[in-house]
């Protein structure tokens, strides 16, 4: 293979230009100019991300950090701006390009009547470079940049059609919520600093193994709870999970590329590469397996009783996040990566398949409105039904080898977090296919005029469903079960980099049973889903299914204990300490000198004798100060 490394630069490069040119020319470029300058950029980035994985795997030794120059120096600390080429990092790249690729072409046709479509494609790029920047760091400095890159672009893209009030507060949200995480990880980053002086990850693990004496294990904890509360900010975790259901309010392709591949992932990323630290610190490891375990659980019983069609798949992917953290806090981290990519793959194609369902509905979210749409959009149909079963866990499928590996890791952890991980696996099941059901199957429950409008999307928002269709069916073969295949390619390509912490090796039996056991409970909920769903009545939610449908009034409850409280503290420092407090000691300095000027400026009379009077007294009294002085 070429060297391909040395041009890794260009992977985040072609975005950003691509941003550069679509962002300065939008109000005058033409759209489908906008449309193949943004896929394009991100089509270049894949074909060097694809040279760079084969070189990475072909490599017989580590690959240096690329450095491009050094960013920051002052006394001993030097942190270079420099890119990490391994395993991970290179995997990664070809999730956020190859995914992404797929989703800025669909966005060519999705958004081809919108007036701003060209600065669209520019947020869309710059979304990607910044996702590619966090990924590529080499040290946690270049991650942050990245880390916040993501966070201001998730806010111009979701806040896209800001003429909507709920939108730009959907935005907002985001955005806060995030930047409460972002602490944490600042604070961690500076705990780094403070006692391993450097923020590159080669340096930091190294002194990790080397310095256990000297520093107490007390600070890896605190480190490690930091950067996992950074993690719970960006990849929506109990308790700052809220943002991300708010954020369907971007278009269908934003929620694919940000709630799907990328930007929800990197707290899973940031953990797994920062494996060598959690291995040393089983205290927090616990933690994220416990929060991991609540979240998926807790959203999955949320969407169970959504109606709009991009919230349940935002509460799925809440709850499909939920088991990644509940794999890294069994310390199996491969398995972890393993669902971020299987995901990547059916979440995307689930939350295209929903657009192109949007599209034709003419803008409709409610699925109680639609009903055999699978009569009029085939494609659309069959691909949504691939990734239900994929998501489900059905045998065959990518989401099944990614699900199962988690559960036996968790039940090689404890059991308990086992049969409570099946829990959530069997809602999963349940909600995803009464989303199938009530879209696809049965009569059609909207008006006359939708059902005259219905009809399949075009090309290019059906070939991007079809391509993720494939991969969500084979995408789970790269890590076979032991039970199956004695070769994991995934686990001996990301070998190198994440090593998996106090790995059970469960027997052959104990595996095809617990394999067997959560196949079971998923196609008995199918079933379930499909026989409840296919006569739909929709009455007023009463007891435990309104308190689901309000989704646990959790946002209420944050705006009864958070904001109001806020809001109300705000008014009172408003009115006190900044008008009468702070602007009153300023403004009273200025009357002050005013008044001071004021009284001084009666001395300038303008009459001759007055100023030959004042002079002979200045006169006067200098030679009495001499005189005194003197003697």
């Amino acid at each position: 293979m070429g060297n391909f490394s040395q041009f890794v630069y260009l992977v985040p490069l072609f975005p950003l230009i691509g941003f550069l040119i679509n962002g300065l020319f939008w109000k005058r470029m033409p759209k489908t100019l906008g449309g193949i300058i943004g896929c394009v950029a991100i089509l270049a980035s894949f074909c060097i991300s694809l040279g760079i994985f084969f070189e990475v795997k072909n490599a017989t030794s580590p690959i240096a950090p690329v450095v491009l120059f050094d960013f920051i120096q002052s006394g001993k600390m030097n942190i270079p701006f420099a890119f990490q080429v391994d395993a991970l990092s290179s995997l990664f790249l070809l999730i956020i390009t190859g995914v992404g690729f797929l989703i800025h072409v669909y966005s060519t046709s999705y958004m081809g009547h919108d007036e701003g479509m060209v600065k669209y494609f520019s947020y869309l790029n710059l979304f990607v470079f910044s996702m590619l920047l966090l990924v590529l760091g080499a040290n946690y400095l270049v991650m942050f940049i990245g880390w916040e890159g993501v966070g201001l672009c998730s806010y111009l893209l979701i806040g896209f059609w800001f003429k909507k009030r709920e939108y730009t507060n959907a935005a907002k949200k985001a955005f806060v919520m995030n930047r409460i995480g972002d602490l944490g990880f600042l604070v961690g980053m500076l705990l780094i600093l403070l006692n391993y002086g450097t923020l590159s990850y080669g340096e930091f693990f190294g002194q990790l193994h080397n310095t256990q004496a000297i520093i107490p294990g007390s600070v890896n904890n605190w480190i490690a709870l930091c950067l996992f509360i950074g993690a719970t900010g960006k990849s929506a975790q109990i308790p700052l999970y809220t943002w991300l259901p708010d954020a369907m309010a971007g278009p269908t392709p934003v929620s694919a590329l940000i709630h799907a591949a990328t930007m929800v992932t990197a707290g899973i990323y940031m953990i797994a590469r920062s494996n060598a630290l959690y291995d040393l610190t089983p205290v927090i490891l616990h933690v994220v397996a416990i929060v991991g375990l609540a979240t998926a659980i807790f959203a999955a019983t949320i969407a169970i009783r959504q109606y709009d069609i991009k919230k349940v798949l935002a509460y799925s992917t809440v709850s499909q996040l939920g088991f990644m953290f509940l794999a890294l806090g069994v310390g199996s981290y491969t398995t972890a990566v393993f669902h971020v990519m299987t995901h990547a793959f059916f979440k995307a194609l689930l939350f295209l398949g929903s657009g192109s369902v949007i599209h034709a509905m003419g803008g409709e979210q409610d699925i109680r409105k639609m009903g055999g749409l699978g009569k009029h959009m085939r494609v659309t149909q069959i691909t949504f039904l691939i990734g239900c079963l994929a998501i489900s866990g059905i045998p065959g499928l990518s989401g099944f080898f990614s699900k199962d590996a988690i559960l036996s890791a968790a039940y090689g952890y404890d059991p308990v977090l086992y049969y409570l991980g099946i829990l959530a696996a069997m809602m999963t099941a349940y909600y995803m296919f009464r989303l199938y059901i009530l879209t696809f199957s049965g009569s059609f429950r909207g008006t006359e005029d939708q059902h005259h409008h219905l009809h399949e999307s075009p090309a290019a928002m059906t070939l991007p469903l079809i391509v993720l269709a494939i991969l969500s069916i084979i995408g789970g073969y790269v890590g076979l079960p032991e039970v199956m295949s004695e070769h994991n390619a995934l686990d001996a390509f990301l070998k190198p980099v994440v090593t998996n912490f106090g790995e059970h090796h469960l027997a052959a039996g104990t595996e095809w049973i617990l394999m067997g056991i959560s196949v079971a409970v998923s196609v008995i909920m199918i079933i379930v889903a499909v026989v409840v769903n296919s006569k739909p009545k929709f009455a007023e939610s009463t007891g435990l299914a309104k308190v689901l449908e309000n989704k646990w009034y959790i946002d209420e409850l944050y705006e009864a204990i958070v904001i109001k409280p806020l809001n109300s503290l705000s008014i009172v420092l408003d009115k006190y300490a900044e008008r009468n407090g702070i602007d009153g000691i300023v403004n009273g300095v200025g009357k002050t000198v005013k008044w001071g000027g004021d009284k001084l400026r009666l001395l300038q009379s303008g009459q001759v004798g007055f100023y030959i009077f004042i002079m002979v007294l200045g006169i006067v009294a200098l030679f009495a100060l001499s005189f005194f002085w003197i003697h």
